[in-house]
């Protein structure tokens, strides 16, 4: 039972060619908004966001980097495509896999540590020691400090995928729970069902902005 509802989330469900990752670059292969003579409703909403995001980024920042508020949004619109793209039927959902997640966890951090290593190294020995931290406490600090450092690619992939499965795994287990129930429960399991698809739509945007904002918080300490 337990492995066939693990089953969904796994990417190697075909011997020959495996399709289910096809969904990750699937807006690529959308018509780019530009072709069209006057922009639709899609594309002012998604400026909006777009423009409100890059804002506040910005201001996370300090207007220090453009180009990064520009990668970081960017990234917040792919995992908000693939979100929503899973919660659609008979399709794999990327973003509760560690391989895509860790994907863009991994190489956002290791660049930027890099960069503040080789480019500003006293600034990351100060962060090591918080301020007014008492001599003896000092070394534990900076053990702290490394350790938290170093786990954050792991807490940034690990969240968002364990939140996307959550939620697909209880529905998951509410629909093999209404093919065997009366038609008594079958409505309400209904009723359900449609509450945690709503429900799953919001984590999907909540986890997406989550990972964007953590990852402005994590590169704004260095730059």
């Amino acid at each position: 039972m337990m492995t066939n509802l693990f089953s969904t989330f796994d990417p190697a469900t075909s011997m020959n060619m495996c399709l289910n990752w096809v969904s990750t670059v699937l807006g690529l292969m959308l018509m780019p908004f530009g072709y069209w003579l006057m922009p639709s409703r899609i594309y002012m909403l998604l400026g909006m966001i777009i423009k409100k995001l890059s804002s506040e980024f910005s201001v996370i920042l300090k207007n220090s980097n453009q180009g990064l508020t520009l990668m970081i949004v960017s990234v917040f619109m792919f995992i908000l495509f693939n979100n929503m793209l899973g919660l659609m039927p008979y399709v794999f959902t990327s973003s509760s896999h560690l391989v895509f997640t860790l994907t863009m966890a991994l190489p956002m951090w290791v660049s930027v540590m890099l960069f503040g290593w080789i480019s500003n190294y006293q600034s990351m020995f100060a962060h090591l020691v918080p301020s007014g931290t008492p001599a003896l406490l000092m070394p534990f600090m900076v053990l702290i400090e490394t350790i938290s450092n170093l786990i954050r690619p792991g807490s940034l992939a690990v969240r968002l995928t364990a939140n996307m499965i959550a939620g697909h795994l209880l529905m998951s287990l509410l629909g093999n729970n209404m093919t065997s129930s009366s038609a008594y429960v079958m409505p309400m399991i209904f009723l359900v069902q449609v509450g945690l698809m709503m429900f799953e739509a919001a984590v999907s945007i909540i986890q997406a902005y989550v990972f964007s904002v953590l990852t402005t918080l994590y590169s704004s300490e260095v730059l």
